[in-house]
């Protein structure tokens, strides 16, 4: 077996990692930005009760498997993909970079926008609130406006991790004519 054969799983490896972070935040990001440009805008529209009730149903069934392993499998996958290629100077650093935006999306959607949605959710039945304006005006502003910089977060990790999964592929040991198995021994005549 060639060097380059012997290789080829570990690339092959490295870049499935990449390419399962660039899918999960993608699909984060995709998530984020729909909540800016339709949901949020949509619900808006809604007087306070409504807007309480739904956001409030949005907030209960998101916390599911299918979201928590994109939002925790980005982090994750990416985090893998950068100590993978911690020796590759090309998507080194696109990876760490990747990661580094992606850790502070994590970290806001942990530390300001899930703590809002508890404090939305604490509020109780929006049919027995005594002031649903109050509790909207505490939330609403805020939340969208975290929820755009988490959107623009994601997708610029997104970008990064697509740059770097462009030159894992250029880094691909090429395997010489003469090696190639339809070349045969005729290459070494």
């Amino acid at each position: 077996m060639t060097t380059s054969q012997a290789h080829r799983p570990h690339h092959a490896l490295r870049h499935l990692v990449i390419g399962g972070a660039a899918v999960t935040t993608g699909l984060v990001a995709g998530t984020f930005y729909v909540f800016s440009c339709a949901v949020m805008p949509a619900l808006g529209r809604s007087d306070d009760r409504t807007f309480i009730e739904v956001m409030q149903n949005i907030n209960d069934v998101i916390e599911n498997p299918v979201f928590f392993a994109g939002f925790l499998g980005a982090l994750i996958l990416t985090a893998v993909a950068a100590w993978q290629q911690r020796r590759s100077p090309g998507p080194r650093g696109w990876l760490f970079a990747a990661l580094a935006v992606y850790a502070v999306a994590f970290l806001l959607t942990s530390g300001v926008n899930v703590p809002l949605n508890d404090e939305l959710a604490r509020a109780g039945d929006p049919a027995r609130i005594a002031g649903p304006a109050a509790v909207r005006d505490r939330f609403e502003d805020a939340w969208v406006a975290w929820n755009a910089v988490r959107a623009v977060l994601c997708t610029a990790a997104l970008a990064l991790l697509l740059r770097a999964a462009h030159l894992t592929g250029r880094q691909l040991p090429q395997e010489s004519a003469y090696l190639a198995s339809a070349a045969g021994s005729r290459a070494s005549r």
